[in-house]
């Protein structure tokens, strides 16, 4: 297994980290977790003149048919501020989904303008007072005039406010995975979003008022929506495990360059033997998220079965940046809890991102699944 990056990625990875430090220092970033909208529109324009949005799209989508080698690479590096925005919600999960499990003519009629940025993609699975997977969605359509009607709420949908469109899974059966997924204009009558307060990154509440949906807007078959989720899921999950580990790293940058820079008692802190085993708990974690991460997209790029290596990405992602970040809280004391300092970009994420599409936990008893056949 050769992980070491091609001549191309080398070339995206210099290019995507001047875009980052030259548009996104830690003000921009900090700045962005205030806003209603994730979404900066000059910032995403950018993006898509680069081709970022459409880069796990093949060219007959209009997208650069990059490998998910590739897109990790770029997704690294916007980890690193961490960079808010529907990026992974509308060009990796949301365009693999429909690539997934939409037909043909339902994909030359949505993913072009993911790829140019015109439309914005989210995905909204989880309900409340429900657990991840299938089992948790219940939210049935109810047939009128040839129409789906609505009525419901989806919880913890990324990007929401920045979405011009929405990927619902419904329930449509009575068996575990009977669920179907619709495609749903963000502004539809009926359709209301808000971001979640708290301790959350882009984590949203969607709520559904009658709203009226075309039969034409269910993608691909009914009741085959989870299987078509669950291939665009293990796709994408490792995408998002390199975005993980661009904000580990980052936190281990800051921690290191911290203590070499503050002086305590007349030395560095870094000269410290419980500041090294803070920082040797950084390191721990962000190496055991980085080839977690790169195995399990080694192992989809070259065809070889990956689903339990995804999911033990996952697990072992998650609970790398919650701890690098906490570690990190230890080595910095008082200096990180400072808002503007951007440490605390970086633990919100990671508490968001613990639970975001199934919590290790849940990873790692579907890992266990996986490995048992």
């Amino acid at each position: 297994m050769d992980l070491s990056l091609t001549e191309s990625q080398e070339m995206l990875r210099t290019t995507a980290r001047s875009f980052m430090q030259r548009e996104t220092p830690v003000d921009v970033v900090v700045g962005l977790q205030k806003a209603e909208s994730s979404l900066e529109r000059d910032l995403w324009a950018k993006a898509a003149r680069l081709g970022w949005l459409g880069i796990v799209l093949p060219a007959e989508y209009g997208g650069s048919g990059d490998s998910l080698s590739d897109a990790a690479v770029l997704y690294e590096e916007l980890g690193r501020g961490p960079l808010p925005g529907p990026f992974f919600s509308s060009g990796v999960l949301g365009a693999l989904t429909v690539l997934e499990a939409g037909t043909d003519e339902q994909r030359r009629r949505i993913l072009p303008g993911v790829a140019t940025g015109e439309t914005v993609l989210t995905v909204a699975i989880t309900e409340p007072n429900t657990s991840w997977g299938p089992g948790g969605i219940t939210l049935a359509p109810q047939g009128r005039n040839g129409s789906f009607v609505l009525n419901g709420t989806k919880l913890f949908v990324s990007d929401a406010t920045s979405a011009t469109d929405l990927i619902v899974a419904v329930r449509t059966g009575d068996g575990p995975t009977d669920v179907s997924l619709l495609h749903v204009d963000a502004k539809a009558r009926g359709v209301s979003t808000r971001r979640l307060p708290g301790f959350l990154s882009w984590q949203c509440e969607v709520s559904f008022d009658n709203v009226q949906v075309p039969a034409t807007s269910l993608l691909g078959e009914a009741q085959r929506g989870w299987a078509a989720l669950s291939r665009a899921l293990e796709r994408a999950i490792p995408i998002l495990c390199a975005y993980i580990v661009g904000g580990c790293q980052a936190v281990y940058e800051k921690s290191v360059l911290y203590t070499q820079t503050r002086v305590q008692f007349g030395v560095p802190i870094g000269r410290f033997q419980r500041v090294q085993d803070h920082v040797v708990r950084l390191v721990n974690h962000l190496d055991s998220a980085r080839w977690a991460t790169w195995e399990a997209l080694w192992k989809l790029d070259t065809g070889r079965p990956a689903t339990a290596s995804v999911h033990m990405a996952k697990a072992v992602a998650s609970e790398a940046y919650l701890d690098v970040c906490n570690a990190a809280h230890e080595v910095h004391a008082g200096m990180g809890v400072l808002i503007e300092y951007g440490l605390p970009a970086h633990t919100q994420m990671s508490r968001t991102l613990f639970h975001y599409l199934g919590d290790p936990r849940w990873h790692k008893r579907r890992m266990a699944d996986a490995l048992e056949w």
